[in-house]
């Protein structure tokens, strides 16, 4: 199963660098929290939204291979929703994807559903992206 979670591209590159990644949130880390929080790829847009919205430095939409995770996870209910929560760092090997995305007050997240084609052995997938939308723009 595929599930996403957002990260600062610092984060992200000191998580590489070190060979795990312990942020649970924007700010606030997996010591913090208990766990590292994740959406599935229909909650992303709401998640960047609601969370990321006047975050201005470069963010990522990191997609994770619970397959490949080497700690436990599960979904929680969160205010009548479940998310899914990794509980231990994350290995960056379990990380499948990693798509930019853009926040901030002149860009509205939006997500493109993923399409998923098989013709033999090749799959070709249109992953989670992110777009911008300029209203400055006329």
């Amino acid at each position: 199963m595929r599930i996403f979670h957002v990260a600062s591209l610092a984060d992200w590159q000191r998580a590489k660098a070190l060979g795990t990644y312990t942020t649970s949130t924007y700010g606030a880390s997996l010591d913090e929290v208990g766990f590292i929080h994740a959406a599935r790829r229909e909650q992303v847009a709401g998640v960047l939204s609601r969370h990321y919205a006047g975050v201005d430095e470069p963010i990522l939409l990191l997609e994770i291979e619970t397959d490949l995770l080497d700690v436990p996870w599960r979904e929680d209910d969160v205010d009548g929703e479940r998310f899914p929560h990794l509980y231990g760092p994350l290995n960056p090997k379990a990380v499948v994807g990693v798509h930019p995305t853009r926040t901030g007050p002149n860009a509205a997240p939006a997500v493109l559903w993923a399409l998923t084609l098989t013709a033999g052995v090749a799959t070709i997938a249109s992953w989670v992206v992110a777009l911008s939308v300029d209203r400055q723009a006329s």
